[in-house]
């Protein structure tokens, strides 16, 4: 494996620098998730499983490294026609702030995606996804909402439930160069911690597992020199 230019030191330095990290209010017309929410989110789930004996999960980033619920089985899988992106913004309350918003990885349309599939409990579905959807949906209009969609796993071919971006969403951001991105990534903390500790996190677990992505690969390398040149 090799080794990351982005190291847990300058990611510490990002959170030391921080200052002031207070979330944002809600904007107008989006609200906290409630009991009910999650509850719908589960059936709505649950309508499109293939079977409730086979309910598969696909991670492509932060659950990876902090899946948050029970799983049977974990294989490696690649998912065509998506690919990891950072067009989920702004955060303002969660590894954003109001004064530097941050950007969560979300699956967008185009190209593929390698990642890790993770297969719940047959005897304890529901409650794992009551977990998932918890951790997942935080925020009412929901930006990337769950979808079913084809993986091949080590296996062969699975149908997985995921979370995609909602390209009508006003918390849908295109167009922005790798170098915006990396400014981004680099200064943003929030409350569950750095934006720079999240693109860590996962380029390392992607490594480990052999599932090498060139795009977060160049991004960690160019977040890093962007922390070591701001004399942090």
């Amino acid at each position: 494996m090799q080794p990351l230019r982005l190291t847990r030191e300058l990611v510490e330095r990002v959170v030391q620098a921080a200052g002031d990290i207070s979330p944002a209010p809600f904007p107008a017309g989006r609200r906290p998730a409630t009991d009910a929410d999650y509850d719908a989110a589960v059936r709505q789930i649950m309508a499109g499983a293939p079977s409730v004996n086979e309910v598969w999960v696909f991670a492509y980033g932060s659950l990876i490294w902090k899946p948050a619920f029970d799983f049977a089985e974990r294989q490696t899988a690649l998912l065509n026609g998506w690919h990891r992106s950072f067009c989920l913004g702004w955060d303002r309350w969660f590894r954003g702030s109001a004064q530097k918003p941050g950007l969560m990885l979300a699956l967008d349309r185009g190209g593929r995606c390698k990642g890790v599939a993770f297969k719940l409990p047959p005897s304890d579905v529901e409650a794992n996804l009551a977990t998932l959807v918890r951790r997942e949906i935080q925020i009412i209009p929901h930006a990337f909402p769950a979808r079913w969609v084809n993986i091949r796993s080590e296996t062969g071919p699975v149908r997985a439930v995921t979370f995609v971006i909602d390209r009508t969403s006003s918390a849908y951001v295109k167009g922005l160069s790798r170098d915006e991105v990396a400014d981004v990534l680099a200064c943003a903390v929030g409350r569950l911690g750095s934006m720079a500790e999240y693109l860590y996190s996962t380029v390392e677990q992607l490594e480990a597992l052999g599932l090498h992505d060139s795009s977060l690969w160049q991004l960690q390398h160019m977040v890093a020199e962007r922390i070591e040149n701001a004399g942090l």
